[in-house]
């Protein structure tokens, strides 16, 4: 994803994840915060409780590509971050393009086109 469109800092993510909106997911959780901007930023992370570094970066990656698919349906004006859970290191790309579109229904973030 572009820089412009990421959420960076870390102010920004304590931010999202102090005062945003929980969804969940086996796979994975997507906490959501209105901003001011005409963009939604977009912040992918991983704990150690997903695995060694190897498997925390696979996680990432999976999550990053499904996003990059579904992003142009995605609302405008949000700060999101898509934090990753353990089982997603067992899973290939469709299960967690699923995830993510089911979490963004169910947070009403995917626009219908």
């Amino acid at each position: 994803m572009q820089r412009k469109l990421r959420l960076t800092r870390s102010t920004d993510f304590k931010r999202v994840r102090h005062d945003g909106k929980s969804t969940a997911h086996p796979f994975l959780v997507l906490i959501a915060l209105e901003n001011q901007l005409s963009i939604t930023k977009v912040g992918v992370t991983a704990g150690r409780s997903v695995g060694n570094a190897v498997k925390r970066n696979r996680a990432k990656r999976l999550i990053r590509a499904a996003l990059r698919e579904l992003y142009p349906q995605i609302t405008s004006g949000y700060d999101l971050i898509i934090i990753a859970r353990a089982p997603i290191i067992q899973v290939k790309m469709p299960q967690v393009q699923t995830a993510l579109q089911e979490v963004l229904r169910r947070a009403d973030l995917l626009n219908d086109v």
